[in-house]
């Protein structure tokens, strides 16, 4: 069921969201964290994927993306696609404690949905929001880094490694390139 967020403009400037279905935390673990990071990278040196802004918390990312090849919804596609299944077999072939309960919730929510094969990691919806101007770009690229910051996990946005922050408010090298927007 769509909300009416939508990338209308395939070589725009988005804000969205992916989330897990039922809020699960499943970024708590860096092994799964890394897979997203890797994910990005790929997406980002083979995929024309131009990252401004990111941050991953444990349940949902927020990115400022475009594609320059003019397909982002494709591209946002094949890395929910890579990530679930690369993370689903690293939660059911690992040592994760909460694998059962992990594995169940997305069995579930599989069955709820149509669209879903027998696991159901990511939730259909990305929100995407088009970013119209200057000032909207810098409300989203704040709102992303100070998330740790409300979380309480840190201090100081540029303190989580897992976010642009430390390459945009430092300008030091962080886990991903990232574009400058301007």
């Amino acid at each position: 069921m769509s909300t009416g967020y939508q990338i209308d403009d395939q070589f725009g400037t988005y804000f969205i969201t992916p989330t897990i279905v039922d809020w699960v935390d499943v970024f708590t673990r860096k092994i799964y964290r890394d897979i997203i990071i890797d994910s990005l990278d790929f997406c980002i040196r083979n995929r024309g994927l131009k990252l401004y802004g990111y941050v991953i918390m444990t349940n949902h990312l927020h990115l400022i993306v475009r594609s320059e090849t003019g397909n982002l919804s494709n591209t946002i596609r094949d890395f929910k696609k890579f990530t679930a299944g690369t993370i689903l077999d690293a939660i059911r072939d690992g040592s994760e404690s909460r694998r059962e309960w992990m594995l169940h919730r997305f069995e579930w929510n599989a069955a709820q949905n149509k669209r879903s094969s027998d696991k159901q990691f990511w939730t259909h919806e990305n929100r995407p929001e088009s970013i119209y101007s200057l000032k909207f770009f810098n409300q989203k690229l704040n709102y992303i880094h100070e998330n740790p910051v409300r979380a309480g996990w840190v201090e100081h946005p540029e303190d989580y490694i897992y976010s642009s922050a430390k390459t945009i408010l430092l300008n030091k090298p962080g886990l991903l390139p990232i574009e400058s927007w301007l």
